[in-house]
């Protein structure tokens, strides 16, 4: 993953991809279990980051 190509997501895509909360989404940020960056106060989280967060969960589960 190259930082020029990362489809870069907000929190409401996260929300909606995941079919989760809004807190839930922060928590998994504030508890490291999904990557994010600020980009001048808004978070982002990259396309990548929720696929091996969703990936994890089903190896975990599995």
């Amino acid at each position: 993953m190259t930082t020029a190509t990362a489809e870069l997501l907000t929190v409401p895509e996260v929300m909606a991809r995941l079919k989760v909360g809004r807190t839930k989404v922060y928590d998994l940020i504030r508890t490291h279990r999904l990557a994010s960056i600020k980009v001048d106060g808004c978070r982002r989280i990259p396309a990548d980051a929720v696929g091996a967060f969703i990936q994890g969960q089903m190896e975990r589960a599995a």
